[in-house]
């Protein structure tokens, strides 16, 4: 799913994000969100979270739950 719309976002969500380092390599952290950070609707470059493990990260993609 698509990481550039708030409602595709929740608490917990399992999901793909870049962390700023990472920006010029494109690698991705995965992990589970603990606080959404970003307050408007939708952002071209992702929605800004706060992982479980306290990385902080723009999403790429909503991981489908099995």
């Amino acid at each position: 799913m698509d990481g550039t719309k708030r409602s595709n976002i929740k608490i917990g969500s399992h999901v793909n994000i870049v962390l700023k380092e990472d920006q010029r390599t494109g690698n991705l952290t995965e992990g589970y969100v603990e606080a959404i950070l970003t307050k408007s609707p939708n952002h071209p470059h992702g929605i800004k979270v706060r992982l479980e493990t306290g990385e902080v990260g723009r999403v790429k993609e909503v991981l489908e739950e099995d």
